[in-house]
């Protein structure tokens, strides 16, 4: 999931194109939790300029990896195209809670990372390579560095303090 400007609303689909005659929209899941469209009543539409509107959401249902909505006054396929390329959000408060060490990539994108007090960057992303987690560190000249999410490494994770602390093994900064 990714969270959106400063009203704290976290994007969890994203319109691709429009299915069917009937004003639906096939959109691009980018969420971990499916499932949460079953308690969701209303979205809030995020344009690529920001603008929002909050519509409620008539239907869904899964087509492959992507989720086909139904939104209340998008009744033709013409009126679904002007959906392309818009977000689909919830608020913040709507997120789905995890466990206490687990953390959403939006948490950690620009956390400050340091080894003790030293700042090394910030987090500018987190990839996933078969099964490991990453973060992509950028520092100050815009150099890059990555660093693997694991317990050995990451001492500490303070998502409200923006700060990230690790113990990277010797070499791997120098990588």
């Amino acid at each position: 999931m990714a969270k959106t400007g400063s009203d704290d609303l976290i994007v969890i689909a994203r319109a691709v194109r429009p299915h069917g005659l009937k004003g639906e929209i096939v959109a691009e899941l980018l969420t971990d939790f499916p499932q949460r469209f079953e308690d969701v009543d209303e979205l809030i539409i995020v344009s690529p300029s920001g603008e929002r509107n909050a519509v409620a959401l008539e239907d869904f249902w899964f087509q492959k990896d992507r989720v086909v909505l139904k939104l209340a006054g998008y009744d033709d396929v013409d009126r679904a195209k002007t959906l392309v390329g818009h977000a689909f959000a919830v608020p913040e408060s709507d997120r789905v809670p995890l466990e206490p060490d687990e953390f959403y990539d939006w948490e950690l994108e620009g956390c400050t990372v340091k080894v003790g007090e030293k700042s090394i960057g910030e987090v500018r992303s987190v990839m996933r390579t078969g099964g490991a987690e990453i973060l992509v560190i950028s520092d100050e000249a815009g150099k890059e560095q990555l660093i693997p999410l694991a317990e050995s490494i990451v001492v500490k994770i303070d998502p409200a303090a923006k700060t990230i602390v690790v113990d990277p093994p010797e070499g791997l900064l120098e990588l």
